[in-house]
């Protein structure tokens, strides 16, 4: 059934250990709302393109192996699977739901990706998750949450702290690429960027209205 443009339509609301969820669609566009708040739609992908694309770029390895913390709705998942040259990718998703609506709703998006044999899916707390697992990559791209300043979730502030960035430099193979996505600048972040990795790099990605999306790079020197 074509939905018009104007018309939003709930397909899926939920309640998980986070509360609430909510998958909508717009027209050809698809909307994930937690607790009230906007997290992500299908409109774009500029920068959670960029995110993976400025990351690699930004690595010292060959073929490298990339860690994404956050499915979302797909675009950084689907540009590492276009890198030809990548080895391998994890993603670890914590809300199960989402992980099961790249199954249906999202699959136009991360279907092929998902099919990718290099591709694994966990589903997990990403801190708990790199505590557990003790493998290095050269690349970790980062999007939980709306960033480091604006959370949904308070249990997310760790993964932007200073533990949590020792965490993922432990995590980072010499010369691997941390990079962060967030949906504004964040100076205390950058402060605690600069005295983990000694200096960062700032990208801006222009959106329709109000201020850009930022990513961060941040490189583990050995």
């Amino acid at each position: 059934m074509n939905v018009p443009s104007d018309e939003t339509t709930t397909l899926e609301r939920l309640q998980t250990e986070r509360g609430e969820l909510v998958l909508r669609r717009a027209g050809d566009r698809f909307e994930i709302i937690s607790n009230g708040v906007f997290l992500m739609d299908t409109s774009d992908g500029s920068s959670e393109r960029l995110l993976v694309t400025a990351a690699v770029a930004a690595c010292s390895a060959t073929a490298p192996r990339i860690l994404v913390g956050g499915l979302g709705v797909g675009f950084s998942l689907r540009r590492a699977a276009e890198l030809p040259d990548v080895q391998s990718i994890q993603v670890v998703e914590i809300e199960p739901a989402i992980i099961r609506w790249h199954e249906s709703y999202l699959s136009h998006i991360s279907g092929v990706a998902l099919a990718d044999a290099r591709v694994s899916v966990s589903e997990a707390d990403l801190v708990s998750w790199m505590r557990e697992h003790r493998e290095t990559y050269d690349v970790i791209c980062v999007d939980t949450d709306n960033g480091p300043n604006w959370l949904v979730f308070d249990a997310n502030r760790d993964l932007y702290a200073e533990s949590g960035l020792d965490l993922l430099s432990s995590r980072l193979s010499d010369g691997g690429v941390l990079a962060v996505w967030s949906a504004a600048r964040d100076h205390d972040f950058e402060q605690r960027l600069r005295s983990q990795f000694g200096g960062y790099e700032m990208l801006e990605s222009p959106v329709p209205r109000g201020n850009p999306d930022i990513v961060y790079l941040a490189r583990r020197v050995a």
